[in-house]
């Protein structure tokens, strides 16, 4: 088998395993929420950046933590979290802010028992194998990064119909280089 045939087949199962109710309600926070607020470290938090693209395309309000322009988190507000282990320190605290101002936090992680995780309202669990086999075609947190992309670019669609937004409307709010 080839990297990009175990890498396929692993986040194939990876982003199937995702509990349906936890789907619906992080998709009913997205499109409830007044703001939504994601976050992410390294490679995770590139994975939110290219979720947060998404959303402002929706024409959604979205910061992702950390930017210079980033508002406060507010009650009512919708958090995204993404750690692969989940115990990132500055995700962890992240949540528990969150959660103590009362804004709905979603830890995307494949470690359903972090702190993270424990320190969330929903968590979006994407699991993935630690093993040799795993080590020599997908290193470090290649399965649990590109599962976080397909995931999030899945429920897409759904947010697009519950909103009412076309391609149309997602491509007048795509940046224009000039």
């Amino acid at each position: 088998m080839s990297s990009l045939d175990y890498i396929l087949e692993a986040v194939r199962k990876s982003v199937t395993s995702v509990d349906p109710a936890a789907v619906n309600s992080l998709i009913d926070g997205i499109v409830s929420s007044k703001t939504v607020f994601v976050y992410g470290s390294g490679r995770s938090g590139l994975s939110g950046q290219f979720f947060c693209v998404r959303l402002v395309q929706l024409g959604l309000d979205v910061h992702f933590v950390g930017d210079m322009t980033t508002p406060i988190i507010k009650k009512d507000d919708l958090t995204i979290l993404i750690s692969n282990t989940g115990d990132t320190m500055s995700a962890v605290q992240t949540a528990n802010i969150a959660r103590r101002i009362g804004s709905k936090v979603v830890a995307v992680t494949a470690n359903i028992d972090s702190k993270m995780a424990n320190a969330s309202d929903v968590v979006i669990h994407l699991p993935t194998v630690k093993d040799k086999e795993r080590a020599a075609n997908a290193p470090l947190g290649t399965i649990f990064e590109e599962s976080s992309n397909l995931f999030f670019d899945s429920i897409i669609p759904t947010v697009m119909a519950r909103l009412n937004v076309t391609e149309s409307d997602m491509r007048r709010r795509h940046a224009i280089w000039v």
